[in-house]
């Protein structure tokens, strides 16, 4: 399937910037990397219309909507995006609701913040906000950007649940049907800052076609073509791909027990390196080699 949008997946802890100060303009010097390279400059560079992009940024995750949304709103404001509103959907009936549905339809980019993912997955899973969504992801120029909760709910296979610190110990990690965007990952978020490698050690070895991505904070993947993988943001994305996994004890110990994993592959992605989802070849941009 040829797919027309692009999938921008973030870890979490995106620096927009410090926009809880009150002068603004004073503060936003120390920010201007960001400003110039960061992620959310990277969503509106990649977007249909760029800075007239029509943005809907999408805080059903959230506990505290009110709070979160506007800081977004703030922050693409400041990179020139002045078309930008949110869409706060609390209830499955909002997501049926014809005017939302339209909202949606005319959108560019929906920017999906933090939170809780089964929230996400709960409120919208099966209903026509969510057909429309990936209607428009598979058939049109189209951002779907997700942070933290809004990148864990993008695949079809979704982390809900798991203590970082007994990660590997069997049935302590969740798994859930998500919104079903990209096929064949899985995808954990703060994950170096939140030591959540096991977690995705335990999804992978379940099932070691599908190919394990944490990101880390501040960090995420743009993914085109629903195959094709390039690292932006500033710090690592960790791919963990169990195809070539020799060995396990998975099925023969009980739940609470320690899993044992032999020859399990992994990948340490870092700022404009890219990986294939179909070859599973991966490139280092600045490689010592080249």
């Amino acid at each position: 399937m040829n797919i027309q949008g692009k999938l921008i997946i973030i870890g979490g802890a995106v620096d927009k910037g410090s926009f809880t100060e009150t002068d603004l303009d004073k503060n936003a010097a120390k920010n201007l990397n960001f400003f110039e390279t960061g992620i959310l400059k990277r969503i509106l560079d990649e977007s249909k219309h760029k800075l007239e992009s029509r943005i809907e940024v999408i805080t059903t995750a959230s506990k505290i909507p009110k709070e979160i949304g506007p800081e977004y709103v703030k922050a693409l404001n400041y990179l020139g995006a002045n078309n930008v509103d949110i869409l706060n959907i609390e209830r499955r009936e909002e997501a049926m609701n014809l005017e939302i549905i339209a909202r949606l339809k005319a959108a560019d980019v929906v920017m999906f913040t933090g939170g809780d993912q089964l929230r996400l997955t709960s409120i919208l899973g099966g209903t026509p906000f969510h057909d429309l969504l990936l209607e428009k992801y598979h058939n049109e120029d189209f951002i779907y950007a997700g942070t933290s909760a809004g990148a864990a709910a993008a695949s079809s296979n979704m982390i809900y649940q798991g203590s970082s610190s007994e990660a590997l110990l069997k049935g302590e990690v969740k798994i859930t049907s998500g919104l079903g965007l990209i096929d064949g990952v899985i995808i954990d978020t703060h994950f170096v800052q939140r030591g959540r490698i096991g977690r995705l050690f335990q999804s992978v070895v379940g099932n070691p076609k599908v190919l394990g991505i944490g990101l880390g904070e501040d960090t995420g993947l743009l993914i085109t073509n629903g195959k094709q993988m390039e690292a932006i943001g500033s710090g690592l994305v960790i791919l963990v791909d169990g195809r070539e996994i020799k060995d396990t004890n998975l099925t023969q110990v009980e739940l609470g027990q320690p899993i044992s994993i032999s020859h399990l592959v992994t990948h340490v992605m870092s700022k404009y390196d890219t990986f294939n989802l179909n070859t599973f070849k991966m490139t280092i941009h600045s490689s010592q080699y080249v």
